[in-house]
């Protein structure tokens, strides 16, 4: 479980960060090209390829070798980067027109303008799609036994050829991954409604 945990919060750190810097470049024009070509490129491949090629690829290409946790994390990272980054794109574009044109007349730098005023609005607007990228994210990463990982799925695999029982083995992993789902969606609840109460207060 921990290990696919480190996979989970590897990636949704990465995809989160990477998503915010590619949504305000998007939205501000800056490298559009490159930053629509990145999201077509990710949202338009299976992630079991973009995962192969950081871990079995990347040693030919670059020099670099990486373990399977790093490989991992910066696979799911990346991927998760533009479903983020699209989520935020939706959210950024719902909001009046009019905030950005009065804080530029405010005269307030763009760097506080987005940290203060943009970007807490739209994380409060995507949250629960937010919730939800982070429940797909969690899933996904069962496909690290595709490089050798021993996430939770692949060692119930094993215990299940082990023993030639099949049925026991995968349902508690199920189990583990659906109370995973049910505490990441009880948090979201309880983090949305502490947003809803600041917001009102």
């Amino acid at each position: 479980m921990i290990f696919t945990l480190q996979l989970m919060f590897g990636g949704i750190a990465i995809g989160v960060t990477l998503g915010v810097l590619l949504s305000v470049l998007r939205y501000c024009r800056i490298c559009v090209a490159p930053v629509k070509g990145w999201v077509s490129i990710i949202r338009g491949t299976p992630l079991i390829l973009q995962l192969s090629i950081i871990y079995f690829a990347a040693p030919t290409m670059a020099g670099i070798r990486l373990d399977m946790l790093p490989a991992g994390v910066i696979a799911f990272g990346l991927n998760s980067s533009a479903y983020v980054a699209e989520i935020l794109r939706s959210g950024v574009e719902s909001l009046p027109k009019g905030q950005f044109e009065a804080a530029r007349t405010l005269g307030i730098p763009a760097f506080h303008m987005w940290k203060d005023i943009i970007l807490p609005q739209v994380v409060r607007n995507v949250f629960p799609a937010m919730v939800n990228e982070i429940i797909a994210l969690l899933k996904e990463t069962t496909l690290i036994s595709i490089i050798g990982g021993m996430d939770m799925m692949r060692r119930s695999q094993i215990i299940a050829a082990e023993q030639f029982e099949y049925f026991t083995p995968l349902c508690i992993a199920g189990a583990y991954y659906y109370c995973l789902v049910l505490f990441i969606e009880f948090i979201g609840r309880r983090i949305e409604r502490r947003m809803v109460n600041d917001k009102n207060s």
